[in-house]
């Protein structure tokens, strides 16, 4: 049976999308805590362990992290046509922003006003960023899983110190994740 969706929470998923999407610079990761704050903390459309599972899979996922969580909390809130509205909100402020940007490239680029203020985004940015990896990492140190945790220290050392591809990581993460979820069946079913 299909749940009815009010044109009020299409708007509000719209608008929050909009909103986040308006002020996320720096990449997907910032976005995450934003939508944390928001969908968590502020709407209470989700809860702490579903967002976290939302990042995790959006960012093992192609795509632009911010498009594909929209995507999957789109159709929480509202199926198909809730995701539809969630990245119409997610990928209009970009691609407004950018396409007035390209209007006046040149004078961008020169302009040491603008050169400082991206400067101080990117501050942060960076604690924005810390702050999402602390979240992340503090969740998988509560879990109190030996395996997890080992995981964790050996992708930080790959990508760290041996520059192992953060796309390689990911991707042996969850093929693992995959594996031990099948042994982990096996053992309930025996």
């Amino acid at each position: 049976m299909k749940k009815k969706v009010s044109a009020a929470t299409l708007w509000q998923l719209f608008a929050s999308m909009f909103i986040l999407s308006s002020c996320t610079f720096g990449g997907g990761f910032v976005i995450v805590s934003l939508m944390k704050k928001k969908f968590v903390d502020d709407k209470h459309w989700l809860d702490k362990d579903e967002m976290l599972d939302i990042t995790a899979i959006t960012q093992s996922s192609p795509g632009p992290l911010p498009v594909n969580a929209s995507v999957i909390i789109g159709y929480r809130m509202a199926g198909l046509l809730g995701s539809v509205i969630a990245v119409l909100g997610t990928i209009l402020p970009p691609m407004i922003i950018i396409s007035l940007i390209s209007l006046c490239y040149e004078q961008f680029r020169t302009n040491k006003v603008i050169a400082l203020a991206l400067q101080v985004t990117r501050a942060g940015v960076a604690a924005v960023i810390i702050d999402v990896t602390l979240n992340l990492a503090g969740k998988i140190l509560k879990a109190k899983n030996s395996f997890y945790i080992t995981m964790m220290v050996i992708c930080f050392i790959a990508v760290a110190v041996f520059h192992v591809s953060a796309m390689f990581v990911i991707l042996s993460c969850l093929f693992i994740g995959i594996i031990s979820a099948v042994i982990a069946s096996r053992k309930e079913i025996a």
